[in-house]
């Protein structure tokens, strides 16, 4: 890739994140993460304001943006195949969004690639779900949006139900289920749940901010450095 490539692909990646950290970034482009750190300290000299720092993480600057790409028909298909596995797999809700979404992007691409995105053999039958189950994880997604505190009712693998209020962060699928990841405020620390053993679930008024060490990136950041020391372990 040819290094003006690489820069404009850069800020596309930064941009379509909260925050990206060097190595998530060095990953997606095949580089090292020093080449990663050269590469923005050069776009920041030139003017794009990209805040943030090594060890840290990036973010666009608001109020900057660049011209709508067209997309090519490899992308056209990926849109194509994520919106077909969605719709089986998200809420009715979502599920029309991103087929409303997808054809506003179909509209305005080129014949061929239009209909090499529309013949794209790839298709997802609908994730059998129970009603209330469905329910849960609609409200749990809601409430993650709107950084709305949850009061449940769970019943664990042993069949002990407990009451819980937590802070949704993500909802995960896993190929056969559900889970809800959220900050328990009961056990004072990060909780995974399945939706489907979910038997009560109720979004409360009170919203909660993020603070540090009770983030869904503080779990992914633990999550892993508990990897890199369980494989510097076996490396031992």
């Amino acid at each position: 890739m040819r290094r003006a490539d690489r820069l404009f692909e850069l800020v596309q990646l930064i941009r379509g994140r909260r925050l990206s950290t060097a190595a998530w970034l060095a990953q997606r482009l095949e580089v090292s993460e020093r080449t990663i750190y050269r590469d923005v300290a050069d776009l920041q000299a030139q003017g794009v304001p990209i805040e943030g720092e090594a060890g840290v993480g990036y973010r666009l600057g608001a109020g900057f943006d660049l011209p709508p790409l067209m997309f090519t028909a490899t992308e056209a298909q990926a849109l194509v195949a994520s919106v077909r596995m969605a719709q089986g797999w998200m809420g009715p809700q979502l599920a029309r969004g991103a087929e409303g979404a997808l054809s506003k992007i179909l509209a305005v691409l080129p014949g061929l690639e239009r209909a090499a995105a529309e013949s794209v053999p790839l298709y997802a039958p609908e994730v059998a779900i129970d009603a209330t189950t469905r329910a849960h994880l609609e409200s749990a997604q809601h409430a993650a949006e709107q950084r709305h505190k949850l009061h449940i009712r769970y019943r664990d693998l042993k069949d002990q139900t407990s009451e819980r209020v937590v802070r949704p962060l993500a909802c995960t699928y896993w190929g056969r289920l559900w889970t809800l990841t959220a900050w328990c405020e009961s056990r004072d620390d990060f909780r995974t749940f399945r939706v489907d053993r979910i038997e009560h679930l109720e979004p409360l008024n009170e919203r909660f901010r993020d603070e540090p060490g009770k983030t869904l990136a503080d779990l992914l950041r633990r999550i892993e450095t508990e990897m890199t020391e369980r494989s510097a372990a076996v490396d031992a």
